[in-house]
């Protein structure tokens, strides 16, 4: 009797350091945050807690942007908070979304990046990239 082994993607946690450096163009100021993605190769959904602290301003939106390497900017992919809406966002953020074959393939690749946008920055304030190393 002969045995099979089927591979099978893992799901995978990956941890996002924010800060105002990374925005592009870079702030100056305490800001920062971490997401906590978890990934999930079966159905290409991304589960996110996302917490940000020393913002200049009140939170008012947070995506996932890209495809966009780590000095360039991108459109949003996923809403991480309320969609359209620009209402006081409350640290941690939670929630989960489903991704398409070519966002999930930039996503493992490494071309996407987690930001948190404030009232005072509006094109975000702090910014993180999304290294699955997959």
């Amino acid at each position: 009797a002969g045995v099979t082994f089927v591979a099978q993607a893992q799901t995978k946690t990956v941890t996002v350091q924010m800060t105002e450096a990374q925005e592009v163009p870079p702030h100056q100021g305490a800001g920062a945050g971490t997401a906590t993605l978890t990934l999930d190769p079966a159905t290409k959904t991304v589960t996110w807690n996302v917490t940000w602290h020393d913002l200049s301003s009140p939170a008012i939106m947070a995506h996932i942007h890209g495809p966009a390497s780590p000095t360039t900017n991108a459109g949003v992919l996923v809403w991480l908070g309320p969609k359209g809406k620009m209402d006081p966002l409350h640290s941690p953020l939670e929630g989960s979304a489903k991704m398409t074959d070519a966002q999930w393939t930039d996503l493992m690749a490494g071309k996407d990046y987690v930001n948190v946008h404030t009232t005072k920055n509006k094109g975000g304030e702090i910014r993180g990239q999304i290294a699955p190393g997959m």
